[in-house]
């Protein structure tokens, strides 16, 4: 997103989980160069500085804290246009060495946040007729990669709750859209055996890792308001389908 004058974005309320690195970071420094008012939410403090950019500490699986959160933006801002559920975790196992805890732990925040995070924005979007909530999946789900069942399951979830969630606000002017990315060099596959990374590469038909461009382009395309039209999808990237 680079920076032009009279953006489409300008003053545009956007929330965006997970600021703090990775995805989140990147697309939270992409809007604020196209104008926008962005607020972060993640569970650690952000090295972001920006005068257009506020943060918020708490966690998405936390009601108690997705409702604080939401009222703060209400109470400044009056409103909010656009959500980004970015926040995640991942953790390859065989689902035979995944201890129930890690399993947990991944569904609460991959999935529960998401639902959290979307019943609650709703609420302020439907005073204005107008809004996008744009999800993370993963090509995990239909590439049904070994080590990743519980994480791919979450990924599934998402994209069966922003299909149904779609159709239940679409009468309020909001879309909800879904965006599945490749592989991308961050601390979620850091931990990741190289070999195991390409191997996926290799399985796809744009045969490369992913790069926040790439997200950017269909979070781009997701945001804008002439996608108005457009609500309930899932893109995966790579060539993945």
């Amino acid at each position: 997103m680079n920076h032009v004058k009279n953006s489409l974005y300008q003053d545009r309320i956007v929330l965006i989980t997970g600021t703090t690195k990775g995805i989140g970071f990147y697309l939270a420094k992409c809007f604020l160069e196209k104008q926008a008012i962005v607020c972060g939410f993640a569970r650690s403090e952000s090295f972001l500085r920006h005068e257009r950019y506020y943060h918020y500490q708490g966690d998405v699986t936390n009601i108690e804290d997705v409702t604080r959160v939401l009222q703060e933006v209400r109470k400044k801002f009056r409103r909010l246009d656009i959500l980004i559920n970015n926040a995640g975790i991942a953790s390859m196992n065989p689902c035979i060495l995944m201890p129930e805890t890690s399993a947990k732990k991944i569904l609460d925040i991959n999935m529960l946040g998401v639902f959290n995070m979307s019943r609650e924005s709703v609420k302020l979007m439907m005073k204005e007729k107008y809004g996008r909530i744009i999800n993370f999946s993963s090509v995990a789900v239909p590439m049904h990669i070994e080590g990743e069942a519980i994480y791919a399951s979450s990924k599934a979830a998402i994209e069966e709750f922003s299909k149904i969630f779609a159709r239940e606000v679409a009468r309020y002017g909001i879309t909800v859209n879904v965006i599945g990315p490749s592989p991308i060099m961050t601390d979620l596959i850091a931990k990741v055996p190289e070999e195991k990374i390409q191997n996926l590469v290799k399985q796809m038909p744009l045969s490369r890792l992913g790069e926040f461009r790439d997200v950017e382009n269909v979070v781009d395309f997701f945001a804008s308001e002439a996608s108005d039209y457009i609500t309930g999808q899932v893109i995966y990237l790579g060539g993945v389908s």
